[in-house]
């Protein structure tokens, strides 16, 4: 008889407890949401994120005072896992298109050949200095593989438009004769 005496009390205390709970919430469901003038409005944070996340898996979620922001994770790339970055500068197309134009006149190919080069840096980079391709590591106006390979061509190869179109060129000529030769590979295979 004692264990339906025990079982008898956890019930009778088990439903006391639930309507004790259901009985508050009913007289007032907001009991502890109230406002207190102790608050300040303004920068309670020093300008701090709240908190950063880093979720497992393809997104990365940044939580701050107004929302949250979730962004895809770049895949890695050999570039990437070197720890190097593109850095952050205002790329110029048109003044890298001038330079250009005059680079190719100067080996002596017709403006037909300029015509094709700028449809392909167009498709490659946008003719941005800073243009990166995380998946691939290709870096640059002419998508170098990695973007290091324009070293060859100056020490400024990061941010220097004329470096990087003479390293461009210079590739192009060497395996594709022309700039339309490499445009002809490009649009036939999807790259050059």
């Amino acid at each position: 008889m004692g264990a339906r005496v025990k079982q008898g009390t956890t019930v009778v205390l088990a439903t006391l407890s639930v309507f004790g709970l259901v009985v508050v919430n009913l007289a007032d469901p907001f009991v502890r949401a109230s406002a207190s003038s102790g608050f300040a409005s303004g920068d309670r944070f020093g300008g701090l994120d709240v908190q950063t996340v880093e979720a497992g898996g393809e997104y990365d979620v940044t939580v701050q005072r107004e929302g949250y922001v979730v962004e895809e994770k770049a895949k890695a790339s050999k570039t990437a896992a070197s720890g190097w970055a593109p850095p952050a500068i205002t790329p110029d197309p048109g003044s890298a298109q001038a330079y250009a134009a005059g680079a190719v006149a100067a080996r002596g190919w017709p403006t037909t050949e300029f015509d094709c080069l700028v449809a392909l840096w167009s498709k490659e980079s946008g003719w941005r200095v800073n243009a990166y391709n995380a998946n691939s590591g290709a870096y640059g106006i002419p998508q170098a593989l990695p973007g290091s390979k324009m070293a060859s061509a100056g020490a400024d190869w990061e941010t220097n438009a004329a470096t990087q179109i003479e390293w461009g060129l210079g590739y192009v000529q060497g395996r594709y004769a022309t700039p339309c030769g490499a445009w002809a590979h490009s649009q036939e295979s999807g790259w050059y």
